[in-house]
């Protein structure tokens, strides 16, 4: 079914039940693709696991231009969904300016920032740097050469972010470890070209690296592609990518975006708004995917080393220095 008839089939059931009717929720995609394998899929496989549970059904667009941001927000919220869901920090200000029209309607931005959230939105972020931290332990052990990559999507303080936090875990391992990052580009367009993930990775290969770690959406699918081909270990992000190259992804650093999409439907018009949902270690909203197809390249010495890291960082013993809180990296310069 078409989104136009989806909304005008919703807006036709809200219409005729005044009210009384099951609000289908939304769920609007950043730009990248639904199936990216990264984190507009995590969002999706959110959103999939509450319809099944629940056998209910979800509104959805993928956007294909900027334009297209408050107009799809717009639309939802006029047929009725609730909440409308969006994904990634550039819906952060179309919603600001659209919420207030629709106080009725509960709206969700993943990854934004507003210096005053309005009552009827909820803002979700992830301490992605400490689950970079752990992934950026694992890279340095597994690491022959003593360099490591890392290739972001869009240059943007959230993507440098993850960076500085994989940095200071690989620092953390091996104190003179070199790192060679490299960022995609400028503009949205950065988050789905896997064609530029392949060059990039290729690049930081002449330059020594021998375990490159992605977080760039659908990008990265280039990168983790050519690693695989050119006999060096990849790294994935937000959804678990091992499977992708069985045997030549060292991990993924879990975003739980699928987590975040999947209690938003289930709180439904019951949800908490006006504030900000912070996800970290201690939540299980960031980690490191272990299973049959990266256990053989993680030994029982490095698992051991980065669950203790993991424990000391919940526990408060361990403090990994956020990026955002100067807007520089101690460890290293992105």
């Amino acid at each position: 079914m078409t989104l136009m008839k989806k909304l005008l089939g919703a807006a036709a059931a809200v219409a005729v039940t005044a009210g009384t009717a099951f609000a289908e929720p939304a769920l609007i995609f950043d730009l990248g693709g639904k199936f990216d394998k990264s984190f507009n899929e995590a969002a999706f496989n959110g959103a999939t696991r509450w319809a099944g549970e629940f056998g209910k059904s979800f509104l959805e667009i993928e956007l294909q231009s900027e334009a297209q941001r408050e107009q799809a927000l717009r639309r939802f919220a006029e047929a009725g969904a609730n909440p409308v869901i969006t994904t990634g920090f550039a819906f952060a200000t179309p919603v600001e300016a659209v919420a207030p029209d629709y106080p009725d309607t509960k709206f969700v931005n993943i990854d934004g920032w507003m210096p005053e959230v309005p009552p009827n939105v909820q803002l979700i972020n992830f301490q992605e740097h400490q689950g970079s931290y752990l992934v950026g332990m694992l890279a340095a052990m597994a690491s022959k050469t003593g360099t490591v990559g890392f290739i972001g999507g869009m240059d943007i303080p959230l993507i440098r972010h993850f960076g500085c936090g994989y940095a200071q875990g690989a620092k953390a391992v091996n104190p003179d470890i070199k790192i060679v990052a490299n960022m995609t580009g400028t503009t949205p367009a950065a988050w789905n070209d896997p064609v530029k993930g392949s060059e990039l990775t290729k690049a930081q290969i002449a330059q020594g690296a021998d375990v490159v770690y992605a977080a760039a959406g659908g990008t990265g699918v280039g990168v983790l592609q050519t690693a695989a081909d050119e006999g060096i270990l990849s790294i994935g992000v937000d959804s678990n990518q091992n499977h992708l190259h069985s045997g030549k992804v060292l991990t993924s650093m879990l975003k739980r975006v699928d987590v975040a999409v999947y209690n938003a439907m289930k709180d439904g018009e019951n949800l908490d708004t006006g504030g900000f949902t912070t996800l970290g270690l201690a939540e299980d909203g960031v980690g490191w995917a272990l299973d049959e197809h990266n256990e053989s390249l993680i030994s029982a010495e490095m698992k051991r080393d980065v669950n203790k890291a993991r424990d000391a960082i919940i526990a408060g013993d361990l403090e990994v220095t956020a990026y955002y809180t100067n807007d520089s990296c101690p460890v290293h310069e992105f």
